[in-house]
């Protein structure tokens, strides 16, 4: 466990990391401003993190992620699911084919604010991560902070965790405890789980990079093609 000021992060975030291995080939999809986005990319820049990003997937025309995917020189493929109403499996089909075109071994939803469907989970098994702001199983699903606030509860935080069919349910990769202040708004106390987030989310793809070398984790090597039929990259 690792300590900083107030804040407890587990498991530790590794250290080092060994650069001679074939990097994580990830896609990140994002709704939003892309802050996790840029954290990722920064990692990378710096070789703290070995991996590369192979597309950014954003749903919103005008998205502010965009202009960091432009600053990486990442390429960027708007999907708008608003062109998929009441068809979410289409519309996971169509992430499935683009990923598979930027031939994308993990995905990470980094603000990415769609629920998933079965079509996508299937086709990444346990290799789709997510960051969510609390400490679950604890206030799954959306508002998270206000639903914190209004429990009352003196710690809440952020979890980065696979992700299953069920909302915020997969299994937990790591986890940042944030203190509850007496005078926190959901606004100050986001900001402040946020900078535990960007930790977290590194660090626990850097703690993937680690495993996949180590064969703790299923081989990327077999990947599902949008119609579900396994092939070798």
């Amino acid at each position: 466990m690792n300590y900083d000021n107030s804040f407890l992060i587990s498991p530790s975030i590794p250290q080092k990391r060994l650069q001679e291995n074939k990097p994580l080939k990830l896609a990140i999809l994002a709704s939003g401003s892309g802050s996790n986005f840029e954290v990722i990319a920064q990692g990378i820049k710096t070789g703290k993190l070995n991996a590369k990003i192979q597309v950014l997937i954003y749903n919103n025309p005008g998205a502010k992620v965009i202009a960091r995917a432009e600053k990486f020189g990442i390429p960027a493929i708007l999907l708008n699911h608003r062109d998929y109403k009441n068809r979410r499996e289409e519309f996971d089909g169509e992430i499935i084919k683009t990923l598979a075109a930027y031939d994308v071994e993990w995905v990470v939803m980094a603000g990415w604010m769609r629920i998933v469907t079965k079509v996508l989970v299937n086709a990444f098994p346990n290799r789709i991560i997510n960051i969510h702001p609390s400490l679950l199983p604890s206030f799954p699903g959306i508002r998270a902070v206000e639903k914190a606030l209004a429990a009352g509860v003196k710690i809440t935080g952020c979890t980065v965790h696979l992700v299953s069919e069920e909302v915020d349910s997969g299994p937990i990769l790591m986890q940042a405890a944030v203190p509850v202040l007496a005078d926190d708004t959901p606004e100050t106390l986001h900001a402040r789980i946020q900078v535990q987030e960007h930790k977290i989310m590194v660090g626990a793809i850097v703690a993937l990079a680690d495993k996949e070398e180590s064969s703790d984790i299923p081989s990327a090597k077999k990947a599902r093609s949008p119609h579900g039929i396994t092939k070798d990259n």
